[in-house]
C-alpha cells in the first residue's frame, strides 16, 4: 500500500480508528505496527494536535482525531468515486437495468446482448422483459425501451424506430365465427384486448375518411401483445397488436389480417427511455448508442 500521500495516511488513520489497534490496521493493511505508528506521528505532528490517545489496552480518538476521521472517510469516498467514474468510462463495467415489452424484447432486444456483452464484457445486463411500465425516473430501471406517445418527462428520449398495428386472428377461428368485412361486425366477435393503463379506449379504424374508435368487448384481457397474440393463434378470439409481433404468423398463415381497407395506419413510436445528462453512467449510454444502430429503422 502507497502510505507516502495524504490520502495514504489518511488510508491508514482510518484503518486504525476502524480496527481499534495499530498493530491490527497494521496487519490490515500489510505493513508493519511501527510503520502505522511513524505514519500516525507525523500526521499529529503536521497538524500540531493529539489525534488518538493510546492507552495500554485500547486507542481512543480525541475530539480533534474524530473530525479528521469525518473528514478522511469522506474524502477517501470522494476520491473512489472519482476514480471508479473516470474508469468507467474508459471502460464501461456495472450491472445495467434493461426493461423492454416482452415480445419485442424477445424478439429484437435479446438477440442482440450477446454482441453487446462481447463488445463490453464488464457490464451485466439485468432484463426485464414486461409491458407493465417500470419507473425510471425512480430508479427501477437504467433504460426502458418502450412503444408509445411520450408525456412530458426529464427523461432522455432516443427514437428507435416506429411500428404499426394488425387485426388478427386464426383461420380456424374464422371458419367457426365467420370473417369481420367492417369494423362493426367486431361487436359480435371475441375481442382480446390489453388491459394495462396506458391502453387504447377502443381499436382506431378509419371509414370513409374519417377516424373513430369502436369499443369491443371480449372474454380476455391480458398485459402483453405476445399472450393475445397467442390467444388468437389458438382460436380463442380475435386482436390487435404490433404488427412486429406477429410477422412470423402472418407469413406462415397463422393468422390472417383483418379489416386491412379500415386500417388507419397508425404508427407507434419506440423509444429508449434514460435518465440524461453529464452524470450519466457510460454503461447506459454505450448501451443506448448500440441499440440504436442496431435498431433503428428495423422495427415495422
Amino acid at each position: 500500500m502507497d502510505v507516502t500521500g495524504r490520502s495514504g495516511e489518511m488510508a491508514v488513520f482510518a484503518a486504525v480508528a476502524a480496527q481499534g489497534s495499530l498493530s491490527a490496521a497494521a496487519r490490515s493493511l500489510g505493513l508493519t505496527p511501527s510503520a502505522v505508528s511513524r505514519i500516525v506521528a507525523r500526521i499529529e505532528a503536521r497538524l500540531g494536535v493529539r489525534l488518538l490517545v493510546r492507552t495500554t489496552r485500547a486507542l481512543a480518538l480525541t475530539a480533534e482525531g474524530q473530525a479528521y476521521l469525518r473528514a478522511a472517510r469522506r474524502i477517501l469516498a470522494d476520491m473512489a468515486e472519482v476514480e471508479d467514474a473516470i474508469a468507467d468510462q474508459a471502460s464501461p463495467r456495472g450491472r445495467l437495468r434493461v426493461t423492454a415489452s416482452l415480445a419485442h424484447g424477445r424478439l429484437y432486444v435479446v438477440p442482440l446482448l450477446g454482441d453487446f456483452t462481447a463488445r463490453y464484457p464488464g457490464i451485466v445486463v439485468d432484463l426485464n422483459l414486461s409491458d407493465r411500465i417500470v419507473d425510471v425516473l425512480g430508479g427501477q430501471a437504467d433504460v426502458a425501451v418502450r412503444f408509445g406517445q411520450l408525456a412530458d418527462s426529464p427523461l432522455t428520449a432516443r427514437k428507435l424506430g416506429e411500428t404499426g398495428r394488425v387485426v388478427v386472428a386464426s383461420p380456424g377461428y374464422l371458419a367457426r365465427h365467420g370473417t369481420p368485412q367492417v369494423p362493426d361486425d367486431l361487436l359480435g366477435h371475441n375481442c382480446l384486448s390489453f388491459n394495462f393503463r396506458r391502453a387504447e379506449p377502443g381499436w382506431p379504424f378509419r371509414e370513409d375518411g374519417r377516424d373513430r374508435a369502436l369499443a369491443v368487448t371480449g372474454s380476455i384481457e391480458a398485459n402483453n401483445g405476445e399472450s393475445l397474440a397467442q390467444l388468437a393463434r389458438a382460436g380463442v378470439g380475435i386482436a390487435r397488436v404490433g404488427r412486429f409481433a406477429v410477422e412470423e404468423d402472418l407469413a406462415s398463415g397463422a393468422l390472417v389480417p383483418l379489416l386491412e381497407a379500415f386500417n388507419p395506419q397508425d404508427r407507434e413510436p419506440l423509444h429508449a427511455l434514460f435518465v440524461g445528462g453529464s452524470t450519466t453512467p457510460a454503461r447506459v449510454r454505450v448501451f443506448v448508442d448500440f441499440i440504436v444502430e442496431r435498431l433503428a429503422a428495423r422495427v415495422d
